[in-house]
Order: C-alpha cells, then sequence, then structure tokens
C-alpha cells in the first residue's frame, strides 16, 4: 500500500492551510486506497487572521503544529520526522499559511525568502526520486525551493499573470491550466493543480486534486 507525507501549514485559508484542498487530498489518497501522514513545523505562524473580516487579529499567536492537528485531527508529526524514504510522495495543499509560514512570498513578493527546513524537506525528496505534488500556491513554492540549482520545475498557479511572473522571476516554468486540471512535469516527477487560485468552487478544486493524486500514484 503506497504511503504519502502531506504537509499543512497551519488551519484556514487566510493564514494556514486552505482546508477544503488539505481535506479532498486527504480522502482522494484514502478513496484510492493508498494511507496519508501529516507533518508541520512546531512553530508560530506569521499571524492569525479572522476569517470573517479576513482581518489581521491583534497580539494572537497560534502554532502551526496545534493549529494544523486540527485539519488531521490530532495524527500529525513534526516536521522534522518526516523522512523522505519512508514515503511514496510528498503532497503540499495551499492557503495563504504557505506563503506566509513557509515562504515570505505573501509578504516580500518575488524577493521572498523560504525556510530552511521546508526547503530541505522538498529537496531532500526530489533527490530520492519521489514524486511532489502542490497546489494552490504552493507550486510557487516549490519553485522557490529549487531557486539557484540547476533544476527548472515546470509547475501552474492557473493563468495569474502576476503569478505567471514570480515562477519566471525565481527560474520556472509556468503552464496555464484550468482550476479542474493539472500540469505534470515528468522529468522531475512534479504535479501541480491551481485549485483556489483559480477555481470558483469546491467542485473545480475537487476535479483538480483528483487528477492531481491519481498521478502521484502513477509516477511510482
Amino acid at each position: 500500500m503506497k504511503q504519502f507525507a502531506i504537509v499543512l501549514a497551519g488551519c484556514g485559508v487566510f493564514d494556514g492551510a486552505e482546508i477544503h484542498e488539505a481535506v479532498i487530498t486527504m480522502l482522494n489518497i484514502k478513496q484510492a486506497g493508498c494511507k496519508y501522514y501529516c507533518f508541520t513545523p512546531a512553530r508560530n505562524q506569521y499571524h492569525v487572521v479572522d476569517h470573517l473580516t479576513e482581518e489581521p487579529v491583534a497580539g494572537e499567536n497560534r502554532n502551526i503544529l496545534i493549529e494544523s492537528a486540527r485539519i488531521a485531527r490530532g495524527e500529525i508529526k513534526k516536521l522534522e520526522e518526516y523522512t523522505p524514504s519512508d514515503f511514496d510522495g510528498l503532497l503540499l495543499p495551499g492557503g495563504f499559511g504557505v506563503a506566509k509560514n513557509f515562504f515570505s512570498y505573501a509578504i516580500d513578493g518575488i524577493k521572498c525568502n523560504i525556510q530552511d527546513d521546508i526547503k530541505a524537506v522538498i529537496i531532500n525528496t526530489h533527490k530520492l526520486g519521489k514524486p511532489i505534488g502542490a497546489m494552490c500556491i504552493s507550486p510557487l513554492l516549490l519553485v522557490r525551493a529549487f531557486q539557484g540549482t540547476d533544476i527548472k520545475p515546470i509547475v501552474t498557479l492557473g493563468n495569474d499573470p502576476t503569478l505567471i511572473k514570480a515562477v519566471e522571476y525565481m527560474g520556472g516554468v509556468h503552464k496555464i491550466c484550468n482550476a479542474d486540471n493539472i500540469c505534470v512535469d515528468e522529468k522531475n516527477k512534479l504535479a501541480t493543480t491551481p485549485a483556489y487560485t483559480l477555481a470558483n468552487d469546491i467542485a473545480e478544486a475537487a476535479a483538480g486534486i483528483e487528477k492531481l493524486i491519481n498521478k502521484m500514484i502513477e509516477f511510482n
């Protein structure tokens, strides 16, 4: 039975992992007869956002591990416990938490920094020839992780001109793609889908994520 690691960035689209994307990922893995295990860094998230007003909450701090455990129903491990050789692939749901907690694109734009532990997870997984699937903003995280190397990942974030320019600036190749489809980089074993960077609803996002999970299984 194939096993996949899912890295979560918190809980909630505006300051953590996109919940729909994360849950749809889990569901499709299980429906395919595979297993998943969740991981995340055990540090405070960039900030806390009120999901009714979409405004930051002053003076409040939340831990990424504790918040991600809400989605994982408590079954989650610290990121340093992730060993790429134990899994058949790595999956990265999106959400603004990725662009705030994993790298600083939401704050710094194309000059963003990436957290060392997240970069190591991506690079080490790729070095072992394991496939990586990313959705929403996470394909840009992949490109940032490989920036400065001889790897030129092919990804999609939909059709947004700003995101396309960011991919190209960081050394990647962008392919325009609908929300219900995927972009596949066969050479680097990468599968990406726009999800909520483009999807109008949960059904569109789910269609792309299902194809992504199927491709992740095919890679192996």
